[in-house]
């Protein structure tokens, strides 16, 4: 069998000219508009998560506990009500733990009955305030002992040796004796 030439730069032309080409596709949907009863439906169904509750923290759980806890997620379960995690700011642990059954039923009051059925409580530290950094402790500063009390503690230390035990020593009697006042 012979090959078949190849047309030619002109004889092309002419048959890209009597073919009929194709429409130029659309571009394609903006995916926010395919995606918007989807993301309707998903929020009907699983409501806003935690985001909606950090917004009246506050209110749910007062101003002492707002300052160390955060809800970080919801977690849905198949049977009954979903989970709310909170972190907590160390001790303060316990007394979340002791107040649970009345923030879950502000919970209920916000949410809905049944909405959430338990607290998971995870220690760490809470971000606080609109620039959501880590709250730190403050410390207060040590007031100094007055004249009389500094030389009674230095005179029961005074058979101590010289040494690190001795600073140490000196360091928690003026913490006891700055509580003692």
């Amino acid at each position: 069998m012979a090959r078949r030439p190849l047309p030619t730069a002109q004889e092309t032309m002419e048959i890209l000219k009597r073919l009929r080409t194709k429409p130029p596709r659309r571009p394609p949907m903006p995916m926010g508009r395919s995606l918007s009863p989807l993301v309707k439906a998903l929020d009907a169904k699983y409501g806003h998560g935690p985001g909606a509750l950090q917004a009246r923290w506050k209110e749910i759980v007062g101003d002492a506990l707002a300052r160390r806890t955060e809800p970080t997620k919801i977690v849905k379960s198949r049977v009954g009500g979903a989970t709310l995690e909170l972190k907590v700011d160390g001790p303060a642990a316990t007394l979340v733990q002791h107040q649970a059954p009345e923030i879950l039923a502000r919970l209920d009051l916000i949410l809905g009955q049944g909405a959430v059925t338990k607290l998971r409580i995870v220690q760490g530290p809470v971000r606080v305030g609109a620039d959501k950094t880590p709250a730190r402790p403050r410390r207060r500063k040590a007031q100094p002992l007055d004249a009389a009390a500094e030389a009674e503690l230095a005179q029961g230390l005074a058979d101590q040796p010289d040494g690190p035990l001795k600073e140490a020593l000196k360091r928690l009697g003026r913490a006891v004796l700055r509580t003692e006042r």
